[in-house]
């Protein structure tokens, strides 16, 4: 298990539509990797691309904000089927450090995926934890909290964001391809 370096805004890796998971068998250390570099960045939520890897793949541990039965969420190969209602709430992004903005997003959500293990699932989510899949699932797609507001709100963090993705174009030079 290791902390890995965490991507940040500019990396063309995430504008990447990432790549289906097909072989489960060699994810465990992926999934330890993930969870060790998101509990050391005290993130909820991580996508794969976000560590450099392009895998449908985001692991999710809401546990130190809502209590709920369980903590610890692994989601492979993610869908949103249906969502609906609406809410507002501030987001802050790993791979985008020291931005937050209020985003919109459905309250509800039908969420089919498959677990570590390849078994299909289909739940119905709400909340904090159907907010952390959607904005998981954005990361996968190639959407950022920022692309989820408005022109106005942007040009607030575009000298951030300016900043931010100078030095990630640098290191997407210099890193390595993961391979499973």
């Amino acid at each position: 298990m290791a902390v890995r370096e965490v991507v940040h805004y500019g990396d063309p890796i995430l504008r990447k539509v990432c790549k289906p998971v097909k072989d489960f068998k060699k994810l465990s250390s992926l999934i330890d990797d993930m969870f060790d570099t998101m509990y050391e960045e005290s993130g909820v939520g991580l996508a794969a691309n976000q560590i450099g890897v392009d895998l449908n793949l985001f692991i999710i541990d809401i546990s130190g904000i809502e209590e709920e039965t369980e903590s610890v969420h692994i989601f492979i190969n993610g869908e949103i089927m249906e969502s609906s209602g609406e809410s507002w709430f501030e987001e802050g992004c790993l791979s985008i450090p020291d931005v937050r903005l209020e985003v919109k997003r459905p309250e509800f959500i039908q969420f089919k995926y498959q677990d570590e293990n390849g078994t299909e699932h289909i739940e119905e989510m709400r909340g904090l934890l159907a907010r952390a899949i959607q904005h998981e699932m954005d990361h996968l797609k190639g959407v950022f909290i920022v692309d989820r507001v408005t022109k106005t709100v942007k040009m607030t963090v575009e000298n951030d964001l300016k900043m931010i993705a100078q030095g990630a174009v640098t290191r997407a030079k210099t890193r390595k391809a993961f391979v499973l």
